[in-house]
């Protein structure tokens, strides 16, 4: 058996994420899930691989989605706590994330400027418009806002366990599970059977690779592809600032996927939305290949 360990929204793509005991999932991830994004001044999206201080930024969004507050781990004070209200009406502006045109809600010149001012670069901050209709690849697509590709991460502990074990062989310090930035933590819920295809199935280092059809609570995530990984695992997300090699070099060593990167953790577009909380149970409905 596997349940929720964690939760994780990431209101602003890059920024720090917030835990939470429950959340709602819609059709395009965790409600609020990389609905703004941090933007240059001519419209590119940023991001840690080129702004690591991006993960030094604390965003927390209401409920309903009509208040933002930004603060920062970095000096805390120095920049002060910023909160804006949130517009869904001012005109829209070309965005430009991975090469690919899409629009932008402009959030104003207030939270321009403190952005601009914790990162030391001019930067502007940008919400997903309610016609946004991007529509994510893989095995099964479905809708997401800012997120790299697919709408949802998952992410088993005994994955990254298996990793920091590997790390250790070396001598590497361990790592944190925000270093891969999940919505979904899981783990094993001591059952019956230990084989990856039933009963304690997530005590298995990447058993989540192999998942095709995944229902927890009452939503349902379909498989798109595995995670691959980049530079931002680079990053410490306390810091904001690359620390060393790791754990792209360790990964290296063993999760190489057949059409090149490195891959951990897995994508799932959102087949049936609903309510998730922490304890809740995850089961397979249906098992693939690895692919890794």
């Amino acid at each position: 058996m596997a349940d929720v360990r964690d939760l994780i929204c990431y209101p602003i793509k890059g920024c720090a994420g917030t835990s939470m005991s429950e959340a709602l999932l819609t059709p395009a991830g965790l409600a609020h899930d990389r609905s703004f994004m941090v933007i240059s001044e001519d419209g590119v999206y940023r991001t840690q691989r080129r702004d690591p201080r991006l993960a030094v930024i604390r965003p927390r969004i209401s409920t309903d989605g009509t208040r933002l507050t930004l603060d920062s781990t970095d000096a805390p004070g120095r920049y002060g706590t910023l909160r804006i209200d949130v517009t869904t009406s001012a005109p829209r502006r070309d965005v430009d994330l991975f090469g690919a045109a899409f629009k932008g809600i402009d959030q104003g010149d207030d939270a321009a400027a403190w952005l601009s001012d914790v990162l030391g670069t001019p930067s502007r901050l940008v919400r997903v418009p309610p016609e946004h209709d991007r529509v994510s690849d893989g095995h099964t697509p479905g809708p997401t806002g800012y997120a790299d590709s697919s709408a949802v991460h998952l992410l088993s502990r005994a994955s990254l366990t298996l990793l920091n074990r590997r790390m250790a062989e070396h001598g590497a310090p361990t790592l944190p599970m925000n270093r891969f930035r999940p919505n979904i933590v899981i783990d094993s819920h001591p059952g019956p059977g230990h084989d990856g295809d039933g009963g304690d199935w997530a005590a298995v280092p990447h058993a989540e690779d192999r998942a095709r059809r995944i229902t927890i609570g009452s939503a349902e995530l379909g498989y798109t592809k595995l995670a691959v990984r980049c530079a931002v695992t680079l990053v410490d997300q306390e810091l904001g600032a690359r620390q060393g090699p790791e754990p792209l070099r360790t990964l290296a060593g063993y999760r190489r996927a057949p059409g090149g990167g490195v891959v951990f953790g897995t994508k799932f577009s959102v087949v049936r939305p609903g309510k998730l909380s922490v304890g809740d149970e995850v089961t397979v409905q249906e098992w693939g290949d690895a692919e890794a």
